[in-house]
């Protein structure tokens, strides 16, 4: 496959940077040089809550997967003003065949989508072949240019983007969140965007900028303005974006109320008109209150509620859900629309840690189970073991008449370890 011209000048400026940088060391003269990563290991093994039939042949129920990731980071600082960050992710996945075409996890977001273009991401095997149980991918996550402006510091090129307080659920986080099924969080995917964020005062700034969604194209693309204030000893962001020719506004409060961390995030959401299909409604809300208290040095724990508008209030609707705006366009993966998630996190030894979390939809009623357990085995190496188990109906097996029993039931149950080594 021919790649365009956008991602043919991308690769050329990446080209360009290192050996910019590798010139720089040769020479002596490379400021402020930081060259890091990981290397990442999760083996996972799904129970589907039924066996079906996948492009004519029938699917076990349980199924394995094995994926590598390999980071690499490259951080240079050329001078006060000016700093460049370029980072790329290799990943081998050994897996069942059929998890390369079919996500156990039907309601997935698609982060990468804010992108002007992409290098193709299967360097194996070639792009017309079929992949059989290994594949090797790319992405190049990061590529920016941060400088700094006596008045602002600009951000330019593929960089991470994220907004709210809330712990679990973000409803003003809309170009690129992650869902809370995802096993690895701890890096953004990058975006492509011009962003200025301008001081105001002491804990105070403007937030401004453009995300760039396909081929430049303004009905993909997104704008925003968002503000950064404290005040009465409380951190106020309000919000404006303008996503997709939808319009979301949204207010994030948090502070300390009596040794407790709190947070109320809320987000209004009006629908481009000429979007909707069917009965939907132009409109909704969505929104996060939530503490966490630190109950002794060892023990921390936290609880949310989140009020999810596009959700449906019974079962029965669910499957028409990813069809709706909301879904599409929106960010919202959740199908009910009331959730309580309280987490907790022990401390057991100073290389040991227990934490554990729950999300309940209070509408199925219907549950997700989340122990996760870690151990520092050295500095910079990690070894950790978990689960994600549902409780609730499952699906039915009549396909012809398909119907979610509930949210959490009728996702896979799935257990995973990770091993995590940093560079």
């Amino acid at each position: 496959m021919g790649r365009s011209k956008v991602t043919k000048f991308a690769s050329k400026l990446l080209m360009f940077l290192v050996v910019l940088v590798s010139a720089l060391v040769c020479t002596g003269h490379a400021g402020e040089l930081a060259l890091g990563g990981y290397y990442k290991n999760f083996t996972v093994g799904y129970h589907l809550p039924f066996q079906f039939s996948f492009q004519g042949t029938n699917t076990p129920q349980d199924l394995g997967a094995v994926t590598n990731r390999l980071r690499a980071d490259v951080s240079w600082r050329a001078s006060r003003l000016l700093h460049l960050q370029a980072a790329a992710n290799l990943v081998l996945r050994v897996q069942d065949p059929v998890l390369f075409d079919f996500d156990p996890f039907q309601f997935r977001l698609n982060p990468q989508r804010y992108r002007v273009d992409d290098p193709e991401d299967l360097l194996y095997p070639e792009s017309d072949e079929d992949i059989s149980s290994v594949g090797l991918f790319q992405n190049l996550d990061r590529l920016q240019a941060n400088l700094r402006l006596p008045f602002a510091d600009l951000y330019v090129g593929r960089q991470a983007i994220a907004w709210g307080f809330a712990r679990v659920i973000n409803p003003t986080d809309v170009v690129a969140p992650y869902a809370y099924t995802e096993l690895d969080t701890e890096h953004r995917i990058g975006v492509d965007a011009v962003r200025a964020r301008i001081p105001l005062g002491m804990l105070s700034e403007l937030d401004v900028g453009w995300v760039f969604g396909s081929k430049f194209a303004f009905e993909r693309s997104a704008g925003f303005l968002r503000g950064r204030f404290y005040v009465l000893q409380t951190d106020v962001s309000p919000i404006a974006v303008l996503f997709r020719e939808h319009l979301m506004l949204g207010l994030s409060l948090a502070r300390s109320i009596g040794g407790a961390g709190t947070w109320v995030e809320a987000a209004y959401t009006r629908l481009d008109d000429e979007e909707l299909i069917d009965d939907e409604t132009d409109d909704y809300w969505r929104v996060t209150i939530g503490a966490d208290y630190s109950l002794t040095s060892t023990i921390y724990g936290f609880a949310e509620y989140h009020y999810n508008q596009p959700g449906a209030s019974n079962n029965q609707e669910y499957v028409d859900l990813p069809f709706t705006t909301a879904y599409r366009e929106g960010s919202v993966y959740l199908l009910g629309e009331h959730y309580l998630i309280p987490g907790a996190s022990i401390q057991i030894s100073p290389l040991v840690t227990l934490t554990a979390e729950f999300v309940a939809n209070l509408s199925d009623p219907s549950l997700s189970l989340t122990p996760y357990l870690e151990y520092n085995i050295a500095e910079n190496i990690y070894l950790a073991g978990g689960a994600f188990i549902g409780f609730g109906p499952g699906p039915s097996v009549d396909l012809s008449a398909a119907e979610l029993g509930s949210e959490f039931g009728s996702y896979p149950d799935y257990l995973f370890t990770s091993f995590r080594i940093y560079y």
